[in-house]
């Protein structure tokens, strides 16, 4: 599928507020998302869960190589339940990861970065704070799976970030007891 045909049809799911399967380079699943926002590079999207929404992600263009608008039964359940009223578009700058890291770090709550890969080697995975956003990287206060923050900031270069989440049930919940 080309680029300017994901990009249309992401702009068409912002649009009528359908519910998209989106497929991307490094999984291999697709996810369900709402689309509420994109730049020329990104994209801001409610993550969708059995009837549930989990959160917001923002993705790369780049990394998407499929978009299906859904036309099934889940679209007139999820109206009927009130989901599709209920979805609120955060206020992220989505112009470059720079912009929204900005916007993110002025609502102080901790997030997840991602570096999503087929090789689970490369795959990279910090849930934290943001300290502070430089020109090129983000510097990360982070904490481990037993939620101990660890010595010393993390340094996240912009151009190795797949995926940013804040809002699901795992980050609020998490960070409650840490």
């Amino acid at each position: 599928m080309k680029k300017s045909e994901m990009k249309e049809l992401a702009c068409k799911a912002i649009e009528t507020k359908t519910l998209c399967c989106v497929e991307f380079k490094y999984d291999y699943y697709y996810m369900h998302h709402f689309l509420l926002k994109m730049s020329d590079r990104l994209y801001l999207g409610a993550k969708h869960d059995d009837f549930l929404l989990d959160g917001f992600e923002i993705r790369r263009f780049c990394d998407m190589t499929k978009i299906k608008l859904n036309d099934d039964k889940r679209n007139e359940i999820l109206k009927a339940e009130g989901i599709v009223d209920a979805l609120v578009t955060p206020d992220i700058d989505l112009s470059d990861w720079h912009s929204v890291f900005l916007s993110l770090q002025k609502t102080g709550k901790n997030i997840i970065v991602e570096k999503e890969s087929l090789d689970d080697d490369e795959w990279k995975f910090a849930i934290g704070h943001i300290e502070k956003v430089l020109k090129n990287k983000v510097l990360f206060k982070y904490f481990d799976a037993d939620g101990i923050w660890k010595d010393g900031l993390l340094e996240i270069p912009f151009s190795q970030i797949t995926t940013v989440k804040f809002g699901s049930r795992y980050v609020e919940t998490f960070s409650k007891y840490v």
